[in-house]
């Protein structure tokens, strides 16, 4: 077969890429640059993957990542999106990222409605599915004008190094693939692959080195909780010491170890004095659940507190009426703390009302921290 290698211009930009992405659509192989190296464009249909599996000398079932045209595109395709993949998406999409997430099981027939059985076989496997959103006005202009889902494997043979010219991609390409769109004010800048990286049950583990090392992805990715109450001397330090020990269990890994995995957990109060301890029975129910919480001191909210946290778990609709009169542009992120209404100050009450308040104040962490983060 004969290989075209089309150059975009002003002039013949938007019949290039409608003819390209016809091209894809038909079941052709389409060679476009990405911000990284170029990339062969392949619909997700069982012959196209045949021909694209022959064209790069790659072993058949082999996987390969989803490209869109726009983060906005996500939802179609990936029914639950982590709130640290979602902090990705929103500071490196489009960019040199690819992220890996899983899919529940439970959502694969309305998965296999919205794209096709065929499409769904071919792309998720492992109950994951990676997931590319590029930066580069080809790319982007390609990838959304393609109806089928589309996959886009660097333009290369397996083994050999990735094309980042268009006479790179002829030299180890040419008469395999139908079409090579070349535009020179849209080069391949990186001129390495994507960083990939999987985000699974709260955690981020880097798959393949590239543009970001996995320690910026982690500070990028980073969820800071903050809990508020009166006086940030008993309710909010349980809440913070609970949840931090509650991570700790779910990430599988030491206390100590959560805020480097990402997770930034602090308390506050509204009317707090500076410095105080928590109170004893605060500490004796920490204890017994092998926490120590004598470190803690208080600490009263600032706007910065406020400004900087991702959530704000507060205990009573008071607070929340009081942060928000202070910080009115974090009320979407300043939640009631429990789904069953206020959780009283038990300061003043005996160990029995500690306890119930204890208890009440970790049920409803724990809801919280699996609806919105893991």
């Amino acid at each position: 077969m004969q290989t075209e290698l089309m150059t975009l211009s002003k002039q013949n930009r938007a019949e290039a890429i409608r003819r390209a992405a016809k091209t894809v659509e038909n079941g052709g192989l389409v060679a476009f640059p990405t911000e990284t190296v170029y990339g062969i464009a392949c619909r997700a249909k069982e012959d196209s993957i045949a021909r694209l599996d022959d064209v790069k000398g790659r072993a058949p079932k082999k996987r390969y990542t989803l490209h869109i045209g726009e983060a906005s595109q996500l939802d179609r395709y990936v029914p639950h999106v982590p709130y640290r993949a979602r902090k990705l998406v929103e500071k490196l999409w489009p960019g040199p990222l690819t992220i890996v997430f899983d899919i529940a099981t439970d959502k694969y027939q309305d998965l296999k409605n919205r794209i096709g059985e065929e499409s769904f076989s071919l792309l998720y496997r492992d109950g994951t599915l990676g997931v590319r959103c590029p930066d580069n006005a080809v790319a982007v202009e390609l990838l959304k004008t393609v109806v089928w889902p589309t996959v886009a494997p660097s333009a290369n043979y397996a083994g050999q190094p990735p094309a980042v010219t268009p006479d790179e991609v002829l030299a180890s390409l040419k008469g395999k693939v139908d079409l090579v769109l070349t535009d020179p004010g849209a080069p391949c800048r990186e001129g390495k692959g994507s960083t990939v990286v999987k985000v699974s049950k709260g955690r981020l583990s880097v798959l393949r080195e590239g543009t970001y090392t996995e320690k910026q992805l982690n500070e990028l990715s980073a969820v800071k909780i903050t809990f508020v109450c009166t006086g940030n001397t008993c309710r909010s330090p349980m809440a913070e010491a609970f949840c931090r020990k509650y991570l700790s269990e779910k990430l599988a890994c030491g206390i100590d170890e959560v805020s480097e995995i990402g997770y930034k957990i602090a308390s506050a109060g509204v009317g707090a004095w500076p410095d105080r301890p928590a109170s004893e029975q605060v500490c004796r129910i920490c204890q017994i659940r092998g926490i120590d919480a004598t470190p803690h001191r208080s600490h009263l909210l600032t706007r910065d507190d406020a400004l900087t946290s991702d959530f704000i778990f507060v205990m009573t609709e008071s607070h929340r009426r009081h942060i928000l009169e202070m910080f009115p542009e974090v009320e979407s992120k300043c939640l009631l703390l429990s789904a069953e209404g206020d959780i009283p100050d038990p300061i003043g009450g005996g160990d029995e009302v500690y306890r119930v308040c204890a208890e009440r104040i970790y049920e409803a962490l724990k809801e919280r921290i699996d609806e919105v983060l893991l």
